[in-house]
């Protein structure tokens, strides 16, 4: 590349990991989360950082926490983590440690090259409104404002699980971060390029919002069938699971997702020669 990469950041999203023996549409979200992570791991060892979006469970319990806990142990890379509407904070906490968690909330930031990346933890645990909707309270807004302050950087990756926008999946738009604007205006305050990372969905989905560009990302389990307008939020399909590849360069942020299937991966050709 004329612009040398100069971060390289893993990121999963949707384990949806459940108690043992347990599947979702008929499917084995660890084994499905072993097979991504080995291959994200096995061709980008040089990656700084793997990152986990949320959903690590699917009902939050503390066994399935204790599921996924010797997977992680065994990352040879650091981790960051949040949380998604189908974890339990207090349970995360207990099996995972709390080296994941600032104020009280699975989130933490870093900075590499004047890029400040931001993971927020999206979930409303009290379900006050919307079962399932995220929520930034005042704490976690001050808490990205006192980053974007204190760093003073040149761009910014905020990464969460819930999107501040709407995708055209209704039933996924209902359950999006309820004051999605709010967020939005704390990022547009920092008055420098922002890049939106997100999970949730189920999907690889890009766009803008506010003139600043969204990624949305694929779980590594099941994935959102293509049903625009569905008002349901509970849609799964059998599609592979996949993982992205974050990377930075002195002008660039670059974002790729890539599908990992039971059969070994295709050998590349160059076609130019043929």
């Amino acid at each position: 590349m004329t612009d040398p990469i100069t971060s390289k950041t893993l990121i999963l999203s949707d384990l949806h990991i459940t108690d043992d023996g347990d599947t979702l549409i008929d499917l084995d979200p660890m084994a499905r989360l072993t097979q991504v992570m080995t291959h994200a791991l096995d061709h980008h060892a040089d990656a700084e950082r793997l990152v986990l979006l949320g959903d690590l469970t699917h009902h939050g319990k503390s066994a399935q926490y204790k599921r996924l806990k010797p997977l992680l142990d065994s990352c040879p890379i650091p981790i960051s983590l949040t949380m998604g509407n189908h974890d339990n904070r207090r349970n995360a906490a207990e099996v995972l440690g709390t080296a994941h968690f600032d104020g009280g909330f699975a989130q933490s930031a870093w900075t590499h090259d004047e890029t400040l990346f931001l993971l927020i933890d999206s979930i409303d645990e009290d379900n006050l409104v919307v079962r399932h909707a995220g929520w930034l309270c005042g704490d976690r807004l001050a808490w990205v404002e006192k980053q974007i302050t204190w760093t003073k950087p040149k761009r910014i990756v905020a990464m969460l699980h819930h999107p501040p926008l709407d995708t055209g999946f209704d039933g996924m738009d209902a359950i999006n971060l309820r004051n999605g604007d709010a967020l939005l205006d704390v990022l547009q305050a920092a008055n420098v390029p922002v890049h939106l990372i997100c999970g949730h969905v189920h999907r690889t989905i890009s766009g803008q919002v506010r003139g600043m560009p969204f990624s949305i990302l694929k779980s590594t389990c099941h994935q959102m069938p293509m049903q625009l307008g569905n008002p349901s939020s509970a849609l799964s399909v059998d599609e592979p699971g996949a993982y992205s590849i974050l990377l930075t360069t002195k002008d660039q942020i670059i974002l790729h997702s890539e599908d990992v299937f039971d059969a070994p991966a295709a050998v590349a050709h160059d076609t130019h020669s043929a």
